[in-house]
């Protein structure tokens, strides 16, 4: 698989903006058959998730429930939903082999809720892989570049 470093931009440009739009199912929906999506603990981006408390590890039938409760107004934590802002910064291929992609790029993601702004900041590592002929994800992992969860004290959107 060959691809451009301004088509994986776009890719993760439409990406941030399915989920500033709050369409979660589509979001999910750029994830391949095998796709997860992790956030380890801060400061600890190499922990294995079976040895550590992960904030989220999904494999892809979880991160599609994920995305359908956050729809629903069950959620109370995020109902009415946030305000959300991305921003992708520094996108790097990483490594490029026949079969998959591996990008990094930096992030910066603003909420609003309830009058109160938090900023999520950090390193996005993906791998990205073809599937039925267009590029979806086969791992998200997002690392925190932050010291703790506070003031935000959890995370109820999707990074």
């Amino acid at each position: 698989m060959k691809i451009t470093r301004q088509e994986i931009e776009d890719f993760l440009y439409h990406e941030a903006e399915l989920l500033d739009e709050w369409k979660l199912e589509e979001w999910a929906e750029l994830f391949s058959s095998e796709g997860v999506y992790l956030i380890p603990p801060i400061g600890n981006p190499d922990a294995h998730a079976n040895k550590s408390l992960f904030y989220v590890n999904d494999d892809r039938a979880r991160l599609v429930q994920r995305a359908k409760r956050l729809l629903k107004k069950e959620a109370h934590v995020e109902y009415p939903h946030s305000t959300t802002l991305r921003n992708i910064h520094n996108v790097r291929i990483v490594d490029q082999e026949k079969a998959q992609i591996r990008v990094r790029c930096n992030f910066s993601t603003y909420r609003t809720k309830r009058e109160t702004l938090d900023c999520f900041v950090g390193v996005s590592e993906y791998t990205l892989v073809e599937e039925n002929e267009e590029l979806k994800i086969k791992e998200k992992k997002v690392i925190l570049k932050l010291d703790s969860l506070r003031p935000h004290g959890k995370v109820s959107i999707i990074l």
